[in-house]
């Protein structure tokens, strides 16, 4: 099966309402170039790091204004469209963080699947943010992968590109395409973006789509950009720019999955194994 993909790179603000419509827009945009599968960038409803600014702009998902309609724009586009992930308010009242999820929606508009991010970035990575995504963000605990008119998709976010066991797992369950919407910072995205998400797609065989945030925030963070699609073989077949919004395309042929495994069956040649300790 062939189809085009596209990566939607966004620049996320302080206010739901406008990143609805930047990201509308550009959905819009590549629909009519013949895309159909998109994908927009982790946090694509707010990016507001400032303590305690995010939260009184965080709703329950059965309040957000942003999913309902994003699920309409897939319906009248007839698109499969991921949404990278919005912050969500927790329904449960266990826990007074909220959830960095993703959305995959099908063309009818029907929400396909949600997938919580597992791995919290927190880390300093030198750029003078401290960045501790835990105190405000409840981490997910279950893997997902989806069947969709796009192939079977597994879905990570961000931080979870240094996780290569999730995505081994997601490939061993079945997935064609690894989703790894992200906000990377300025600084680890020079430092390691590329080569991380190159690996996944070569250690798996599976495409990889990877839309990110871009350039200098209102929260005063820096991401990195360069949003990318790469097939299972490791080459990078679309990339988006450093600091601008913006649409990247690409032709998927799913049948190059099974090739590339062919070729390196790192997937079925798992072997078992155990780690003995010396002098530790």
């Amino acid at each position: 099966m062939k189809l085009t993909a596209a990566c939607i790179q966004m620049r996320s603000g302080t206010e739901p309402a406008a990143n609805l419509a930047a990201a509308t827009a550009l959905i819009r945009q590549v629909a009519g170039q013949g895309a159909r599968f998109i994908a927009t960038p982790e946090m694509t409803n707010l990016l507001d790091i400032r303590p305690g600014m995010a939260r009184p702009k965080v709703r329950t998902e059965t309040e957000d204004e942003s999913l309902p309609a994003f699920r309409a724009l897939a319906a009248e586009l007839g698109i499969t469209l991921l949404i990278g992930s919005l912050a969500i308010a927790l329904e449960d009242g266990a826990d007074d963080r909220f959830a960095n999820r993703s959305f995959l929606i099908g063309p009818y508009g029907g929400v396909i699947a949600r997938y919580d991010k597992i791995h919290m970035f927190d880390v300093e990575v030198g750029d003078g943010q401290n960045y501790r995504e835990s105190r405000a963000y409840r981490p997910g605990e279950t893997a997902v992968l989806a069947q969709t008119p796009a192939g079977r998709i597994g879905l990570t976010i961000c931080y979870d590109v240094r996780f290569p066991h999730l995505h081994r797992a997601l490939a061993m369950a079945g997935a064609d395409i690894l989703a790894i919407p992200a906000a990377f910072t300025k600084v680890t995205g020079e430092a390691h973006w590329h080569v991380l998400v190159r690996a996944r797609a070569i250690e798996t065989g599976c495409f990889v789509i990877a839309p990110a945030q871009a350039g200098k925030h209102e929260d005063g963070r820096e991401t990195f950009g360069h949003s990318l699609i790469v097939s299972p073989w490791g080459d990078v077949l679309a990339e988006g720019g450093a600091a601008e919004p913006g649409v990247v395309m690409a032709e998927l042929d799913l049948a190059e999955v099974a090739r590339a495994r062919g070729r390196i069956p790192a997937l079925s040649n798992e072997q078992v194994f155990r780690v003995e300790k010396f002098g530790v």
